[in-house]
């Protein structure tokens, strides 16, 4: 078993010492990676099965560990409601992260799959199948359930995976990527198959976006808008883009009200810090005098800041005026912008200029009208009658997420197990020559 990597304190220069240590964990993983392309299902899945077990083992080591990271967090007094709700772990987010182990270990292996084939009139067969995509860099903030969603996804993909969660998760992330190695161990795999940098130094993150010699073969962001701009500019190799979740719920005329009650409720306040969150309200004006009170009176009352244009501000003494910037915000917070649109076109048009291509409700009965918002909006997910918050990989199926793409290259929406594949075509002739 190879050594352990070495820790650098948190607060050390860009030394000798961080150069080694990146150099090392970037050989380890692609050493790591080219045994993940090639171990059978079954192997995957005994790691997948260990390492749940390991969570639910070690529950209780990994709260301990995330409350020193919440209590420093609260402690540096720059930390918001939201950013602390998505810090936070408790025993049914810990429960939920070995549930979704559980399911990404149930789902079919992506690896070896033949997706097309096809003979040529020479009589050679032309097949089409999955790899790994190699090496995959994760880069996130805040939330330490990603390293579990990452690393698991990423195994079972037979990708190996280099883990830089955020400094204010650093305790957290070390504990759950504890039990990711055990399960490993356990099955026989490399142990750098995961690999979590042990370092809240931020020279790390550009060493990664770098591409470490060539060593990761893809990145993904998983945080807020300066992180994902930073590796935007800086990323030496392909990034799967997660850009911010400006999401909005579209009301139509012909919604039942009670429904669109119940969804425009979930979409923003069920969880306000998730990218999955609305941020804006769109009002039918057609139906307005029946439609909005109801909606921004129901917002305010449930503790949520209500930001409006003209209309919206009639309704409701507390609306406060919308800016034209409330448009192009994700508050990741109880707050929502509102606004009264003509009908369905107005709606999309309004999401075409202030969208972030992430995830768009329309609330309808008009069949007609919900298939056009499905249509013609260019998001990685829309939904009709359905809350924005089921923009999750494991409300899709697939187990977990290692994030949400919103560009339109190789993966968009939930990034799970079979998105984290490239393909080859693997050729079957009898002698056949090219004159």
């Amino acid at each position: 078993m190879a050594a352990p990597l070495k820790a650098v304190d948190g607060n050390a220069d860009r030394t000798a010492d961080l150069l080694a240590l990146m150099s090392d964990l970037a050989t380890r993983s692609r050493a790591a990676a080219r045994v993940l392309a090639l171990a059978p299902p079954e192997q995957k899945n005994r790691a997948l099965e260990a390492m749940e077990r390991a969570i639910r083992a070690n529950a209780a080591a990994i709260l301990a560990a995330n409350a020193e990271d919440v209590a420093e967090a609260r402690a540096s007094g720059n930390a918001t409601s939201s950013f602390i709700d998505r810090l936070t772990l408790t025993p049914a987010r810990v429960e939920g992260m070995a549930e979704g182990i559980a399911v990404v270990r149930g789902i079919a292996d992506p690896v070896g799959i033949v997706t097309e084939s096809w003979q040529r009139p020479n009589g050679m067969t032309i097949e089409r199948v999955r790899v790994p995509l190699g090496v995959v860099g994760v880069i996130f903030e805040s939330r330490p359930n990603v390293a579990a969603d990452a690393g698991v996804l990423c195994l079972k993909s037979g990708n190996a995976v280099i883990l830089r969660g955020g400094s204010d998760s650093f305790r957290s992330c070390r504990a759950i990527h504890e039990c990711l190695v055990q399960g490993l161990r356990e099955a026989g795999l490399p142990e750098a198959a995961i690999t979590l940098v042990p370092t809240r130094d931020r020279a790390a993150v550009g060493m990664m976006l770098s591409g470490l010699n060539g060593s990761i073969d893809v990145i993904v962001p998983r945080g807020g808008k300066s992180l994902v701009a930073r590796v935007e500019q800086e990323a030496r190799v392909p990034v799967f883009a997660h850009l911010e979740g400006v999401n909005h719920v579209y009301v139509d005329a012909s919604a039942d009200l009670a429904m669109a009650k119940s969804i425009v409720l979930n979409a923003k306040m069920r969880r306000t810090g998730v990218c999955g969150a609305a941020e804006t309200l769109l009002v039918d004006r057609a139906a307005a005098g029946k439609n909005l009170k109801p909606l921004v009176e129901m917002l305010l009352e449930a503790g949520c800041e209500v930001r409006g244009d003209d209309a919206v501000q009639e309704t409701d003494a507390r609306v406060k005026p919308a800016s034209e910037d409330d448009w192009d915000t994700e508050y990741l917070d109880a707050i929502i912008a509102a606004k009264v649109v003509d009908g369905v076109d107005g709606a999309i048009a309004h999401i075409q200029d202030h969208g972030s291509h992430h995830t768009d409700a329309i609330v309808s009965e008009n069949d007609a009208a919900a298939k056009k918002f499905l249509s013609e909006v260019d998001s990685a997910i829309v939904l009709h009658n359905a809350s924005t918050q089921f923009a999750d990989g494991g409300e899709f199926g697939f187990g977990a997420e290692i994030g949400i793409a919103t560009g339109r290259f190789h993966a968009r929406g939930p990034v799970g197990a079979e998105q984290l594949t490239s393909f080859k075509y693997r050729v079957h002739g009898t002698g056949q020559t090219r004159p």
